[in-house]
C-alpha cells in the first residue's frame, strides 16, 4: 500500500507499517475506528491523520475539548489528545479499505491487552459497524444484542457511544455532517463529566 503513491504525495516516504494507537494513555474515552487510510494514516504513520476522515475526527474532539487543535496533517504537528485515546479494528492499510476478517482476528489479541491496559475507560464511541462489532466481540458480548446505529448509547461497562463513521462515503453524501459527529462527543464529553449515564 505504501508504494502506490498519490501524485500530491509523491515526495512523501509513507510510514507504510502498522500504524500505532494515539493519544493519552489515561484517556476515560475510547475511540474505536476501522482501519489506516491508505494515503492518511498509512502515509503519516499517526491514526486518523492527513485525510478527510481525521479532519471531520479531529475538529470534533477538539470541540468537546478532547484535541489540543481542531486538525491532525502529520504526525509532528503537535497535536496531543486529552483525555482520549484512538485505536483501530485492524492497525495496517487494508486492500480497498475493507480489512479481510482473518485481518481483524490477527489484530484482535492486539486490541485484547490495549483495552487491559486503559484501566480508566468511562465511556467508548465505536465509529461504524466494523469497529462498533470488533470491540463488543473483544469484550465478550454478542454484537447482535447491541445493533448498531448512528449516536446510539449501549447499557455497557463501560457504556459504548455507536456512531457512523466520518468516511468520506458518509460525509460525502450528507449520511454523517460535522454536526451529527459534534453531538456524539459532546455527548461522550458530558457523559464523562457528569459520571453518570442515563439510559432510556
Amino acid at each position: 500500500m505504501a508504494d502506490t503513491k498519490r501524485r500530491a504525495y509523491l515526495d512523501w516516504t509513507y510510514w507504510g507499517k502498522p500504524v500505532p494507537s494515539f493519544g493519552d494513555p489515561n484517556a476515560r474515552l475510547l475511540v474505536v475506528g476501522l482501519a489506516p487510510g491508505a494515503h492518511g494514516s498509512n502515509r503519516t504513520g499517526r491514526m486518523f491523520t492527513g485525510d478527510r476522515s481525521g479532519e471531520y475526527l479531529y475538529r470534533s474532539l477538539y470541540r468537546a475539548g478532547f484535541a489540543s487543535q481542531p486538525e491532525s496533517l502529520r504526525a509532528d504537528d503537535g497535536l496531543e489528545l486529552r483525555d482520549a485515546w484512538i485505536t483501530a479494528s485492524a492497525h495496517c492499510a487494508p486492500p480497498d479499505n475493507k480489512p479481510e476478517p482473518a485481518e481483524l482476528l490477527n489484530c484482535r489479541p492486539w486490541f485484547t491487552k490495549e483495552l487491559k491496559l486503559l484501566k480508566g475507560l468511562q465511556i467508548v464511541v465505536t465509529l461504524g459497524g466494523i469497529g462498533h462489532k470488533t470491540y463488543l466481540e473483544a469484550v465478550g458480548q454478542r454484537p447482535g444484542s447491541f445493533p448498531f446505529g448512528h449516536n446510539v448509547l449501549f447499557d455497557l461497562q463501560p457504556p459504548v457511544l455507536s456512531s457512523y463513521h466520518p468516511s468520506q462515503q458518509n460525509t460525502s453524501t450528507g449520511r454523517l455532517t460535522q454536526e451529527m459527529l459534534d453531538e456524539v462527543f459532546q455527548r461522550a464529553a458530558a457523559l464523562i463529566r457528569s459520571s453518570a449515564v442515563p439510559f432510556a
